[in-house]
């Protein structure tokens, strides 16, 4: 793939978070509107998967401002609203307040208790998966066309443990379903894979990579990836109710898989430093990471996985304004050097 004379070109890897995916949302609204910003692929899981699906239909369709519309439909289905300014009165309250109140409210604890008994597969007819609606709705034409940005979304194969990576024509509402299916809540997503020469059922591919940054590894691609992290690396305080607890556990093993790939980069990037391995040999990556720790902290596993309307506008609002501090603040670097020290990450 040719570089474009005066673009910066990056990669995008998306993280899963349920409903907090609002956050990359925002994100991805105020990087589309950089005119001399190219995408290059799109690595996604769950949440990452439709945001990077909603891109590049959009994207196919209408360039930069096609991808905003399709995000924006996308969240408006998601958030079940027309309009997220119908919200606004419940500004006051604060993104904290909103989550607590959703995490203790009674619906949220009927489900749990649900849950902790039940299996998807105990609703037999009536089960039924809500993404299926929004997704269907995709066009997979555009999401599967093979212009840039490239897209790959992430699932974990049940059987045996393992990552599949489904790129191009591979991408179908299934996948994007398997990428988002969450164990505890929806029936595994059974899909034939070429790779086993078998039907699979496919999990969440956050258990296996959130999202997965080696198809991004190409010379062909740009050096720069950008992930948009959703799950906090760390958190302040011990969490010390089942819920927090719960919630600490899988923020630590939806990250675990993406410090793994970062570790790996490190790695690599030290022998190259250090002329142990030359150059042609492998992909020189640099990183960039766009987040804010500080708002997920004050959010919990129900603002993930039940839409609220008021969590999703602060979302996309506080995803706009962590894109912006990063352009403000690390844009120059791209191209150049990464804004991110792996190696003071994981001294």
């Amino acid at each position: 793939m040719a570089k474009t004379s005066g673009k910066l070109r990056i990669n995008l890897a998306l993280q899963g978070g349920g409903a907090h995916g609002a956050f990359t949302w925002g994100v991805l609204d105020r990087l589309l509107q950089e005119d001399d910003i190219e995408i290059g692929a799109i690595s996604g899981t769950s949440a990452g998967a439709l945001n990077g699906a909603a891109l590049k239909a959009g994207w196919v369709k209408n360039g930069a401002q096609g991808a905003r519309d399709n995000l924006d439909w996308l969240w408006m289905q998601v958030a079940g609203v027309d309009d997220l300014e119908k919200t606004g009165w419940m500004a006051p309250l604060g993104v904290g307040a909103l989550s607590t109140a959703l995490e203790y409210s009674w619906p949220v604890a009927m489900a749990d208790a649900i849950n902790n008994v039940t299996s998807p597969y105990s609703y037999g007819p009536f089960y039924r998966n809500p993404l299926t609606d929004i997704v269907a709705k995709f066009d997979f034409d555009k999401v599967c066309n093979d212009v840039s940005p490239l897209l790959h979304i992430c699932a974990t194969r049940v059987r045996n443990g393992k990552i599949k990576v489904f790129s191009g024509d591979e991408i179908s509402a299934d996948a994007i379903m398997a990428s988002a299916c969450l164990p505890t809540l929806f029936q595994a997503v059974e899909i034939f894979d070429p790779q086993t020469d078998r039907i699979e059922g496919f999990w969440d591919g956050g258990y296996t990579g959130n999202p997965a940054l080696f198809p991004l590894f190409d010379d062909a691609l740009p050096a720069d990836i950008v992930i948009i992290n959703i799950n906090p690396l760390e958190r302040e305080d011990l969490p010390v109710t089942p819920k927090q607890i719960q919630n600490r556990i899988n923020e630590i093993s939806f990250n675990s898989s993406l410090l793994r790939e970062l570790r790996a980069i490190d790695f690599v990037q030290r022998l190259l430093d250090e002329g142990t391995i030359p150059e042609e040999r492998m992909h020189r990556v640099r990183v960039h990471m766009i987040a804010d720790d500080a708002l997920m902290e004050q959010l919990s596993v129900a603002t993930k996985t039940v839409p609220n309307a008021a969590v999703i506008a602060k979302l996309k609002l506080a995803g706009q304004q962590a894109a912006q501090q990063f352009l403000v603040y690390h844009k120059a670097k791209i191209g150049k050097e990464s804004s991110v020290n792996l190696r003071e990450m994981f001294a």
